[in-house]
């Protein structure tokens, strides 16, 4: 596209040119060079762009494209013309020159905000739009428990469900969902990408039925003394994914609820202080030696926008010491590392289903055993706290020992961490070549200290506190880059949703803290014990007896955070 330019505009052809640049990069994500015309040339853009695209691509819908137009059109002395494509711009006069080789890419989350006027503006664009564990757990159900039928619900962690949003909104949302299917393009990467080094995790029968048999069962949504009660029942292969639909949607449609009473101009306030709060959490880890830390941040995200902005953002800012993301579709679209392996909800659905004591206290050790078989001694990372974590190594078989390594979930991580180490050295395998991840509500200062603590040798005189930044590990005498273990650090809400008091008018955007669990197998009840008291999930009665076969050793009670 060429823009043709009056010469009488009141700024000069290189600020004209400039401005054409940025708009035309800032809807369309496209690098291009803009020529500066002399007087009464056009102003070229290369490679060229057509007016429809422009149009069409433009963020804000056609409203904002219309003033967009008018006020370019201002700004250019009232006129701005599309030119044909195949017209060149005009060089040869001794002014023309080349501006701006180097793309540039502005995200106005603001405007995207404000603008919303689609008829539906979908939250989850893509089936792959989940944790990636969700994936490869799928497989697991599909392989072994394809006849299943079990109950997801959804919980709140704090006082209630009450929303300010309506339920014909969440309906509206969950009935696109429902409705999607897998694209062939998401399952050629399934199919042909190297997870974790291996390629072909996904077998050839799991990704036909993906293409042909895959389906999500309904949802059962109520409202009950103003409470959101959602639910979904049926084939454990069918109800699985709907966890991370559900959280993500109605976690980014409270956030577009709280949007709507801001002004343009506080959204840009908002978006501003919590751009800054993220770039001062990335200036504590940049240049950490040896940091390895990933976005868990999907379910309880702010918005996919804001996801992506964050993802990308860390990638840029951390290089290596961002090792990927657990959303399937961001690694897909961004060419990332999709990060996870498994979480409770296959131990619970065991237990669920075991006939006595017995079964039940070995069904934690079943699930290991059916999950290596399933692939082949990969993705080994252990999960212990389903039903406490000390109980779960007590009484382990020591092939457990050989697992890659594990995620602490529940249990003050600093503790876990120290567990584990001693339980490998009781197997008398060697920490240093195990991986321990950690994942409950970290935020940036955490992970500096766990950084410290495991992935090096704090000297004498120095405590985990003391690690803020980088200079910090690299100052003299303070900390020895001598790992203890491999250290991973999985960054979840706080990540991708830490907008507190960022509002411009004081209040709202709290992280949400909801969950969406299993409820039941085969119509028998789920457990979840936790290595928290507050983090317990199930029927009083059935938490009781859970508790009476597995004990309570090392479980304590921690403020829940996210």
């Amino acid at each position: 596209m060429h823009l043709l330019a009056n010469n009488r505009a009141p700024v000069g052809r290189a600020s004209r040119a400039a401005l054409v640049q940025v708009v035309v990069v800032a809807v369309t994500n496209m690098p291009v060079r803009v020529t500066s015309p002399g007087p009464g040339q056009r102003i070229g853009l290369h490679p060229p762009v057509s007016l429809p695209l422009l149009r069409e691509s433009f963020p804000a819908g056609r409203r904002a494209w219309r003033s967009f137009r008018h006020a370019s059109s201002e700004f250019f002395n009232r006129r701005i013309q599309a030119v044909s494509p195949s017209t060149p711009p005009q060089t040869g006069a001794a002014d023309s020159r080349t501006l701006y080789s180097v793309p540039i890419v502005i995200i106005n989350l603001a405007q995207r905000a404000h603008d919303h006027n689609w008829e539906l503006d979908p939250i989850v664009r893509s089936l792959l739009d989940t944790d990636f564990y969700k994936l490869l757990m799928l497989q697991f159900i599909w392989k072994h428990f394809p006849s299943t039928t079990v109950t997801f619900s959804l919980r709140n962690r704090g006082a209630d469900l009450r929303f300010p949003i309506s339920p014909d909104d969440v309906r509206a949302q969950l009935d696109q969902i429902r409705d999607r299917r897998f694209h062939k393009s998401e399952l050629i990467w399934l199919a042909g990408n190297t997870f974790y080094g291996r390629r072909g995790i996904f077998e050839p029968g799991f990704l036909e039925w993906l293409d042909h048999g895959f389906r999500l069962c309904d949802y059962r949504l109520s409202i009950d003394n103003g409470q959101f009660l959602l639910g979904f029942h049926g084939l454990w292969t069918e109800a699985t994914l709907w966890e991370i639909y559900a959280l993500s949607t109605i976690s980014e449609l409270q956030t577009r609820a709280a949007l709507k009473h801001l002004s343009e101009f506080e959204l840009d306030i908002l978006y501003a202080r919590a751009k800054t709060r993220l770039w001062n959490k990335m200036a504590q880890l940049r240049g950490v030696p040896g940091l390895r830390v990933s976005d868990f941040g999907t379910r309880r995200r702010h918005s996919f926008l804001w996801q992506e902005y964050v993802v990308r953002a860390m990638a840029d800012t951390l290089g290596p010491g961002f090792t990927g993301t657990s959303n399937a579709y961001l690694a897909y679209k961004h060419d990332l590392e999709a990060i996870g392996t498994n979480a409770h909800e296959i131990p619970m659905a065991l237990a669920a289903l075991a006939h006595n004591e017995e079964e039940l206290r070995q069904s934690q050790y079943r699930v290991l055993e059916l999950w290596q078989q399933s692939y082949h001694g990969e993705l080994l990372i252990l999960l212990p706290d389903t039903f406490g974590t000390t109980q779960f190594f007590r009484s382990a078989p020591d092939w457990v020992a050989d697992w890659t390594g594990q995620r602490a979930d529940s249990k003050d991580p600093f503790v876990a961490g120290e567990e584990y180490i001693a339980w490998l050295r009781q197997r008398g395998r060697d920490p240093e070549k195990k991986l321990f991840i950690a994942s409950d509500s970290l935020d940036v200062d955490d992970i500096l200290q766990l950084h410290a603590t495991f992935a090096g040798r704090i000297q004498p005189g120095a405590s985990p506190a003391d690690f803020q930044s980088a200079a910090d590990f690299l100052a003299a005498g303070k900390w020895l880059p001598e790992p203890r273990i491999r250290f991973s650090a999985g960054w979840g809400t706080l990540l991708t949703n830490d907008f507190r008091d960022c509002n411009p008018q004081g209040h709202g955007f709290d992280p949400p803290r909801l969950v969406c669990k299993l409820q039941d197998a085969e119509g028998r009840p789920a457990v979840k014990l936790s290595d928290n008291f507050d983090k317990a999930l199930g029927p009083p009665g059935e938490i009781e007896r859970y508790r009476r076969v597995f004990g309570l050793e090392g479980i304590s009670r921690r403020p829940v955070r996210t």
